[in-house]
């Protein structure tokens, strides 16, 4: 019931667009949030259009109150928009879009059977270029893979036992169950370096479009 209401209020926030044509990724569009993908007609039964997804976490096309926002492109053309998460139904399924602090965390079609498949990204963005990668060099992108998930684990596993020494300080759980000492006390610097490290390793599975709920939404 509540993914349902939440779809809903997604569903309530698409407004319509304004017609202006979508533009090409540029290279420098890496570095300022925006992200493309493509859903076309070829291959999908029933599909009537080509779409486009295009996605801002910031500049004049994001929300103005700070959250990302997503513009369907309908045959070349702006067709409506939303912030995130959005999702927009079209024929057969709806697009679903959704990001965390890190990056995206969805960007899918959602056939009206249930069944997922994931847009595909301009290969010129930046989810574009990782995917390639991972198609590529599997064994790579596997081992990178594999590194982000063990910095994710030391880095919020560490860090959360420090900080559970003065969360717990307090007198009533202090006379309850008596005082919680850390096993770890790391220096300053390490632990800044483990939380950077535990940011880069959530932004590359965003790249990847990988998400867990325990992992990624503790590393935001």
């Amino acid at each position: 019931m509540l993914e349902n209401w939440k779809r809903q209020r997604a569903v309530n926030r698409v407004r319509s667009g304004d017609g202006r044509p979508l533009t090409p990724f540029r290279w420098w569009q890496l570095v300022t949030g925006r992200k493309l993908f493509y859903l076309p007609r070829a291959g999908r039964a029933g599909a009537e259009a080509d779409y486009a997804v295009d996605v801002y976490s910031s500049g004049r096309h994001a929300d103005q109150n700070g959250y990302g926002k997503a513009h369907l492109f309908r045959d070349g053309r702006h067709y409506e928009q939303a912030r995130l998460p959005a999702v927009f139904p079209i024929e057969g399924g709806e697009i679903e879009v959704a990001e965390t602090l890190s990056g995206l965390r969805r960007a899918h079609f959602v056939t009206t059977g249930g069944d997922e498949m994931l847009l595909t990204p301009d290969p010129r963005s930046a989810i574009g270029r990782r995917l390639g990668f991972d198609r590529d060099h599997p064994t790579a992108s596997r081992a990178i893979g594999a590194v982000s998930v063990v910095l994710l684990v030391v880095g919020l596993g560490l860090n959360a036992l420090q900080l559970l020494e003065p969360i717990l300080d307090i007198p009533p759980i202090v006379e309850q169950f008596g005082r919680f000492e850390s096993p770890i006390h790391l220096p300053l610097w390490l632990n800044v370096a483990l939380g950077v490290a535990a940011g880069l390793a959530s932004t590359e599975r965003a790249l990847r479009l990988r998400y867990n709920w325990l992992l990624d939404a503790a590393g935001n």
